[in-house]
Parts: C-alpha cells; sequence; structure tokens
C-alpha cells in the first residue's frame, strides 16, 4: 500500500496506534451511536457473518488498511474481516471514527483521505437532490442557522407531500447511490459522524431515512411495511474501500432498519427479516476501488510465470486499465453488484448479477 509518510516515521506512527488500541480495550463506553458486534452475535444469530459477506469474491471484507496490523497477522490489510477478530475480547476494536483517537484519523485522513461530512452538510447536499425530484423545496427539512451560529435543520412535521404525476412509492423505489461512503453518513444519520451527537429516529436526512420516514407516513400493516423497506434497501447503494469503515455503514443500515420498524410499531421485527434486510445491504454496499471498479488492490502489474523447454519464464503483465485510464481495461475483480428489478437469467431469482462497471456504461448512453 502506498503512504504518504516516509518508513521512520510510520514506524513512530505505528507505535503510537498500538498505545491507542491498548487504551481503547481497557475504556470500552457504550454509547448510542456505537454498534457492537458482540451484541449483534448474541441478539441477531447469523447476522455478523452476513454482514461481513463480499458477493463478489465469494469471500468475507478484508481490512484493506494497515491500522489493525499491530494485532497480529489476522488484522493485516490483506487478511479478512473475521467474526473472532471482532467479538469476544476483541469487540471494541472496529468503532467509529469520532470514538478513533486524533492521531489514527490523521493518519487516516493523509492515507486514504478520509474526511467526514458534518450532518448539517449531508443534509443540504440531500436536500439539493429533494428539491429536483419534488420540485420544490424543504420537503423534509428547512435548513437554519441557530442563534449561536451553528448550522442545523428544523424538521417538516406534516405528512410528506408529492408533486402531480408521483407517489410516495415512487420515491422509496427513486435509486441512489452513495460513494466513497465511509460509515454512510448521507445514507443514514444515525449520528453526526464529526461530532458524535446521537440524532434521534424522527430527527434523520439520510438518503434511506427519508425513505423509511416515507413508508412510515404511508404504511400500517407490520406486512406492508416490511415489504416497502426491502425495496428501499434494494434502491440505496454504496461503495467503500477499507473494510471497517464498510463494516460499519453495514451496521448503521441494519440499525436503522430495526430502530424505524420499532419506532413505528413499539417492537422488534422478526429475526428473519433482520437477516433479510442484512443480506440486501451485503449486496449494496459494497468494498471497491472507486476509481477502477475493482476489488481494493487486486489491479496492477502482475507477474505471469510459465514454463518451457529450459525452464521458468517470468513475464510483466501490463495492466491495460491503469496504463491507459481506461475503467473497462483493468486486470483486477471487477465488483458485482445485484439488480433487484430482474431476475437472475440462471436461477430465475429476483436479482440479477451484474459488473458495477457495466452500470455505468448504460448510464453514459
Amino acid at each position: 500500500m502506498t503512504s504518504f509518510y516516509g518508513a521512520a516515521f510510520r514506524k513512530v506512527v505505528k507505535a503510537q496506534i498500538k498505545e491507542v488500541f491498548k487504551i481503547k480495550a481497557n475504556l470500552l463506553v457504550r454509547t448510542e451511536i456505537d454498534i457492537l458486534e458482540n451484541e449483534i452475535i448474541e441478539q441477531y444469530p447469523d447476522v455478523l457473518d452476513i454482514l461481513l459477506r463480499d458477493h463478489t469474491t465469494q469471500k468475507n471484507i478484508f481490512w484493506a488498511t494497515d491500522n489493525y496490523e499491530h494485532l497480529g497477522e489476522a488484522y493485516c490489510f490483506s487478511s479478512p474481516i473475521l467474526p473472532a477478530l471482532i467479538t469476544g475480547d476483541n469487540g471494541n476494536i472496529i468503532m467509529p471514527r469520532v470514538h478513533k483517537d486524533k492521531i489514527l484519523q490523521q493518519i487516516r485522513s493523509k492515507e486514504m483521505a478520509e474526511v467526514f461530512t458534518p450532518s448539517w452538510i449531508c443534509n443540504a447536499q440531500n436536500n439539493l437532490i429533494d428539491n429536483a425530484w419534488f420540485g420544490r423545496e424543504n420537503a423534509f427539512n428547512a435548513e437554519i442557522v441557530t442563534t449561536e451560529g451553528f448550522r442545523t435543520w428544523e424538521v417538516n412535521k406534516e405528512i410528506i407531500t408529492y408533486p402531480e404525476g408521483k407517489t410516495w412509492k415512487e420515491y422509496v423505489r427513486d435509486t441512489r447511490l452513495e460513494i466513497a461512503c465511509g460509515e454512510a453518513p448521507y445514507i443514514t444519520s444515525r449520528y453526526d459522524t464529526t461530532t458524535g451527537a446521537f440524532i434521534p429516529t424522527e430527527n434523520r436526512i439520510g438518503i434511506l431515512d427519508r425513505k423509511l420516514r416515507v413508508i412510515n407516513e404511508n404504511v400500517h400493516t407490520t406486512g406492508e411495511w416490511l415489504k416497502a423497506a426491502q425495496t428501499a434497501y434494494k434502491n440505496t447503494y454504496a461503495f467503500e474501500w477499507q473494510g471497517d469503515s464498510l463494516l460499519l455503514a453495514r451496521e448503521a443500515m441494519l440499525i436503522t432498519f430495526i430502530e424505524n420498524y420499532t419506532f413505528k410499531f413499539g417492537k422488534e421485527p422478526l429475526l428473519k427479516s433482520i437477516q433479510y434486510i442484512a443480506y440486501i445491504i451485503s449486496w449494496n454496499i459494497w468494498q471497491m476501488d472507486g476509481l477502477k471498479g475493482v476489488v481494493p488492490n487486486t489491479c496492477g502489474d502482475k507477474i505471469e510465470t510459465s514454463v518451457e523447454l529450459f525452464g521458468e519464464i517470468q513475464t510483466k503483465i501490463v495492466c491495460e486499465g491503469c496504463k491507459t485510464d481506461n475503467i473497462n481495461k483493468h486486470n483486477g475483480i471487477y465488483c458485482l453488484i445485484k439488480d433487484w428489478s430482474n431476475k437472475d437469467l440462471k436461477t430465475g431469482k429476483t436479482g440479477r448479477k451484474i459488473k458495477f462497471i457495466d452500470v455505468l456504461k448504460k448510464s453514459r448512453k
């Protein structure tokens, strides 16, 4: 992995990271924003396994960061994230960025350009999308500045109305994508990723939060609600490079589903419903190098060995995509996503596997 730091400085930084993790291990405190993997395993059997799945490689998502390598070989850049590595005594290893030490935050910002966006900015940008869809402003909330000078929003508590020719079902089906999603603050705003402040269900501003609000206002039976929620999740996509952030994004979306169902009906959904939403999430929120459309670090110049009469010969195979900056010519593993609107040609089941780059091709036509 390429680094902006010299070897000597990185050695010092890694030592600091190691000390940070030691301190965090002794100061585990439950907060509303931190979703604990131990609790997922205890309360929702098989769900963590589903959330860790990578459907392109048919393996687990992997760390894709050096931040945890001091914990052992199983935590190195290319190692898969396994349940045992993040549960039990290891249950506090993955945490929201706002809970990470400042040094670690700075390292991730330098190495992977990881800078999370305040919720008020996420709201303002999501509002721009909805302004275009609704043909008017402030459908969900009005952006305001407090007397102290802080930017926030005031929720529109009236039931959402729709422009002529459009319905709430069309809004739920409207397909949206967050690129390089991190912990997915544009999708679900359970907390402000810069302050750590928890945001109540009824005040949230994410893409998915808005779809679920619309469902809460228009559906009043559990069966129809679950069906509509599944549609909302199937039409919400995102990708992320780093495995820990990806898992946090997936977990946030899952807990958002549980919180909204509980908010609406006063009880949690059945385990099978939670497992199915987790399955949808594992497809729609995937690990990818966004510049190349491939699984991170699977692309680049490679050495091919062939056996000939006078022994082995090694040939350097240059990645045409990297050489020409052509996203369609990379030699890495192209990421698969699921088009839930079409049936699989082989199985006949709902959801057709397609390469993400094929979606880009269609959108350019």
